[in-house]
C-alpha cells in the first residue's frame, strides 16, 4: 500500500479565463435568444449582426470577437403611403395657416373694449330697496285650559245575594241510582239464573260434558250476554243518576240567573249615574274646546295674514332679482361672443398646423430568455474540494495502517500466522531487503486466537517479515515474533 499523493490544486488564472470565456459565450447566446425579429400589419423589425468589436480581458489578456446588433424598422407599403398623404396635407395646411395668420394680426392689433356696445350690468339698488318682512303678528287670544266640577263618578253598587255554588245531595245522587240498579237487577238475576240452568240441561241433554270444549264455547256465549244485560242496568242506573242531577243544576242555575238579574240592575243604575255625570263633563269638554277652536282658528289666520304680506314681499324681490339676473346674463353673453370672435381664427390655425400622425408599429414584449452562465470556476474549485478530501481519507488509511506498525512497542510482537484469526487483507507496502532490493509487504487486520474480547490488530504477517529479513524474526515458544525496531528501522524505511 503506497503512501496517497495530495492533489494539484487548480491554477486560478486558466479558471478566471475558462469562467470567463463562459460568460462570454453565454452572453452571445442570449443576445441572439432575445433579438427576436417582428413582423406587423404597420411594419417590420429586425435585428442583425452588423460588426464585431473584440475586447481583451485585462487579467489573462485573453482577446474575444463580440458581435454588435443593428435594430432596422421597416413600414409596409400601405403605412408609407398614409404617411405620404398626411405629410401633403401637412403642407398644405400650413400654407393656409400662414395665410390665416397674416389675418389674425390684423384681428389681434385691434385693442378690445368691453365698454363699447356692451348691454348695462344689472342694478342692485332695486333690490336693497324691497321692504322688510313681518316676523310676528296677533296670537288670537288666550286658550281655555280648565273645565268646571260637574261631580264625582258613581264607583260601587248594591250587593245582589251570593251565588249558588252547589248543587244536589252530598253523594251527588249515589243512593238513588244505587236504589235504581237493585230493582233492576231484583229482576233480572232470576231471569240469567234460570237461562243458565236451562243452558246447562241442554248441553247435558246432548252429551256435552263439564270442562269440554264445546261446553266452555257455550258458557262464553251466556256470559257474554250476561254481562251485557248488567252493563244495561248499570248504564240505566247512570241515566236516572244524570237525570236527577240535570234537574238539580237546573235549580241551581234558575237561582244564579235571578241573582244575575238583581246585580245588572244595581249596575245599570251606576252606570246610568256614571252616563248622566260623563256627559256633563263632555258638554263642558265640548264648550271649553270651542272657544280654543276660535282662538286656534283666529290665530290661523293673522297668520296666514302675516304670511300673505310676506309672500307678497319675496314675489317682488324674486322679480327684482330675475331682472337683475337678466341683465348680467345679457352682458355676459355678449362679452363671450368677443372673446370667440377673437378665438376662432386662433383656433382654426391651430387645428390647421396639427394633424393626424400615422400609427407606428406597436412592438410586442418579447419574452426575455436567459441561459444560465456555468459555474466553471465553483466546479474546479469543487473538484479539488472532492480530490482533497478523498486525499483526506486515503491519508487516515494510511496513517492508520502505519499507527499499528509503529504502535508495536519496543518488545519482540507475536505476529505468527497460526495464532491469528479472522484475518482480513488491507493492501501491501513496500519493504527494503537488507541487500537493497524492494519488495512488496502485506498488511491485515486480524484478532488473536486466545484473545477473548477479539480486540483487531493491523500489521504484517512473521511469515512475511521473515521472506524479506529473517533477522528481524525469532522464534519464542515455537511461536514466530517480530522486531519492530529492526522492522521500522530497516524494512518499512523504503516505504
Amino acid at each position: 500500500m503506497s503512501k496517497p499523493d495530495a492533489p494539484t490544486p487548480p491554477n486560478p488564472y486558466a479558471t478566471a479565463a475558462a469562467q470567463t470565456g463562459t460568460n462570454v459565450g453565454t452572453g452571445v447566446a442570449n443576445a441572439f435568444l432575445n433579438n427576436v425579429n417582428q413582423v406587423t400589419p404597420q411594419g417590420n423589425l429586425t435585428y442583425d449582426v452588423t460588426s464585431n468589436y473584440s475586447w481583451t480581458d485585462p487579467a489573462t489578456n485573453q482577446t474575444y470577437s463580440i458581435p454588435r446588433f443593428t435594430a432596422t424598422q421597416t413600414q409596409t407599403p400601405q403605412a408609407a403611403a398614409i404617411e405620404a398623404q398626411n405629410n401633403a396635407a401637412k403642407e398644405t395646411l400650413a400654407r393656409t395657416g400662414a395665410t390665416q395668420a397674416g389675418k389674425v394680426e390684423g384681428i389681434l392689433n385691434t385693442p378690445f373694449n368691453p365698454s363699447a356696445g356692451a348691454p348695462a350690468a344689472g342694478d342692485a339698488s332695486g333690490i336693497m330697496g324691497v321692504p322688510q318682512a313681518a316676523t310676528s303678528y296677533d296670537a288670537g287670544g288666550n286658550i281655555q285650559n280648565s273645565l268646571g266640577d260637574y261631580g264625582q263618578q258613581q264607583t260601587t253598587f248594591g250587593d245582589a245575594g251570593d251565588i249558588t255554588r252547589s248543587y244536589g245531595p252530598s253523594d251527588n245522587f249515589s243512593a238513588d241510582r244505587a236504589r235504581v240498579e237493585e230493582s233492576l237487577y231484583g229482576r233480572l238475576n232470576p231471569q240469567l239464573q234460570k237461562e243458565r240452568a236451562n243452558i246447562e240441561q241442554r248441553l247435558a241433554d246432548q252429551g256435552i260434558r263439564y270442562g269440554s270444549q264445546a261446553y266452555t264455547s257455550a258458557m262464553d256465549d251466556y256470559n257474554r250476554q250476561s254481562n251485557d244485560a248488567r252493563l244495561a242496568v248499570t248504564a240505566q242506573g247512570g241515566q236516572e243518576q244524570a237525570r236527577m242531577n240535570d234537574m238539580a243544576a237546573k235549580q241551581a242555575g234558575f237561582q244564579n240567573a235571578a241573582q244575575m238579574q238583581a246585580y245588572q240592575q244595581e249596575q245599570g243604575r251606576g252606570t246610568f249615574a256614571n252616563e248622566a255625570q260623563a256627559q256633563m263633563y263632555n258638554q263642558a269638554l265640548g264648550a271649553g274646546s270651542f272657544a280654543n277652536s276660535a282662538q286656534a282658528q283666529q290665530n290661523a289666520q293673522n297668520a296666514a295674514l302675516a304670511g300673505f304680506g310676506n309672500a307678497g314681499l319675496a314675489q317682488q324681490l324674486a322679480q327684482q332679482q330675475s331682472g337683475f339676473n337678466a341683465q348680467n346674463a345679457s352682458r355676459n353673453q355678449y362679452m363671450q361672443e368677443q372673446y370667440q370672435q377673437r378665438q376662432q381664427p386662433l383656433n382654426e390655425i391651430t387645428a390647421m398646423m396639427t394633424g393626424s400622425q400615422v400609427a407606428n408599429p406597436n412592438w410586442l414584449n418579447t419574452p426575455s430568455s436567459q441561459i444560465a452562465t456555468t459555474d466553471f470556476a465553483g466546479i474546479m474549485n469543487q473538484n479539488f474540494a472532492q480530490q482533497s478530501q478523498n486525499y483526506q481519507t486515503a491519508q487516515s488509511g494510511w496513517n492508520a495502517a502505519m499507527g499499528g506498525l509503529l504502535g508495536l512497542g519496543a518488545g519482540a510482537i507475536r505476529s505468527d500466522e497460526r495464532v491469528k484469526k479472522d484475518i482480513v487483507p488491507m493492501g501491501t507496502v513496500f519493504a527494503a531487503t537488507p541487500e537493497g532490493e524492494r519488495k512488496e509487504l502485506p498488511i491485515s487486520e486480524w484478532s488473536y486466537k486466545d484473545d477473548p474480547s477479539s480486540t483487531r490488530h493491523v500489521g504484517p504477517m512473521a511469515q512475511d517479515v521473515e521472506r524479506i529479513d529473517p533477522k528481524a524474526v525469532k522464534k519464542i515458544g515455537g511461536v514466530r515474533h517480530i522486531d519492530p525496531r529492526r522492522v521500522m528501522g530497516g524494512i518499512m524505511r523504503a516505504a
